[in-house]
């Protein structure tokens, strides 16, 4: 199983999946962690320039623009099974899951424990997380 873990440091699963520079794969066989490595992660560093906030009308993380960034973000991650954060947008989230990608927000810090727990089948999905 191969699980994408959205971080700032490398280290620790990071609070908001948008604000993430990177992503630490993790590769687990076997309730092992057998390989990891880090990818460059599209977010709002990425996007800078462009703008962010919706019509009133509009929901965050929807609509053309929010699509194509969403797209930039899971296209590093295509074959992983899964994406750990602590935070993340409903449009972000729901865009994932469109992708095969299965989304989890968490309040577990250590991105490894994360993982190794995704992989068990035993990380706690907190959805009152999603914004």
């Amino acid at each position: 199983m191969r699980i994408a873990v959205a971080s700032e440091d490398g280290v620790t699963v990071s609070q908001h999946f948008g604000r993430a520079p990177y992503y630490v794969v993790l590769a687990v066989e076997a309730g092992q962690v057998v390989s990891t490595e880090t990818r460059p992660k599209a977010g709002h560093h990425t996007f800078a320039a462009e703008e962010h906030h919706p019509p009133r009308q509009q929901q965050h993380g929807y609509g053309l623009a929010a699509g194509a960034r969403h797209e930039q973000m899971a296209e590093v991650i295509a074959d992983c099974d899964a994406v750990i954060a602590g935070g993340m947008g409903r449009g972000a989230y729901e865009s994932m899951q469109t992708r095969g990608i299965r989304p989890i927000i968490t309040d577990v810090l250590n991105l490894r424990e994360a993982a190794l727990k995704c992989a068990q089948g035993s990380l706690p999905n907190l959805m009152e997380r999603l914004h």
